[in-house]
C-alpha cells in the first residue's frame, strides 16, 4: 500500500509535463527588442537549417508588447533569404488589439503575448539554411513598446 501513493504521485507528474512537451516542433527563437523601442533600421534575423524538402512545416510568429504600444496592430516586412541567395519579401499585419481597444493575448498586468500563424502546410524546394529577416514596418523611426519578436516552426 505504501507504493501506490509514490505511483499515483509519479503518474500525476507525468500527466502535467507531457502535454508541455511539443513534439511537433521544429525551430523556436525569440530576440529581445533592446529597452521595447524598435527602430526602423533594426532587423531581426533568425536562420534555420532545412535538412528535408518533404514535409511540411506551419510558421508562427511570437510577439510580445506591453501597454505602452501606440498602436492596435503591427506591420512588418519578411524577407525570405533561400539558400541560392534568393530573397523573398511578405508585408505581414498582426492584431494586438481589439476594436475596443483592449490588449489581446495572454498575460497579466502591462505586457501581453501573442501568437500568429503565419503560414501553413509549407514545402520547401530548397534543402539548406533559410534566414527569416523581420523589420518594423510602421512608419515610425522609434516603435515603442514592442519587447520580443519570435519565429517558431512546426512539423
Amino acid at each position: 500500500m505504501r507504493g501506490i501513493p509514490a505511483a499515483l504521485l509519479l503518474i500525476t507528474a507525468m500527466m502535467l509535463i507531457l502535454p508541455a512537451c511539443n513534439t511537433n516542433r521544429f525551430f523556436r527563437e525569440t530576440h529581445r527588442i533592446p529597452d521595447g523601442k524598435w527602430d526602423v533600421g533594426d532587423k531581426v534575423s533568425f536562420r534555420v537549417n532545412i535538412p528535408d524538402t518533404t514535409k511540411r512545416y506551419s510558421f508562427y510568429i511570437d510577439i510580445r508588447n506591453d501597454v505602452n504600444y501606440p498602436f492596435a496592430n503591427i506591420y512588418m516586412f519578411l524577407d525570405t533569404h533561400f539558400p541560392d541567395s534568393r530573397i523573398a519579401r511578405d508585408t505581414v499585419e498582426c492584431q494586438l488589439a481589439g476594436y475596443d481597444g483592449r490588449w489581446l493575448g495572454k498575460g497579466s498586468g502591462s505586457v501581453k503575448y501573442n501568437r500568429f500563424l503565419f503560414q501553413k502546410g509549407v514545402s520547401f524546394k530548397q534543402k539548406g539554411e533559410y534566414t527569416f529577416t523581420f523589420e518594423q514596418a510602421m512608419r515610425t523611426n522609434e516603435l515603442k513598446g514592442i519587447r520580443d519578436i519570435g519565429l517558431e516552426i512546426e512539423l
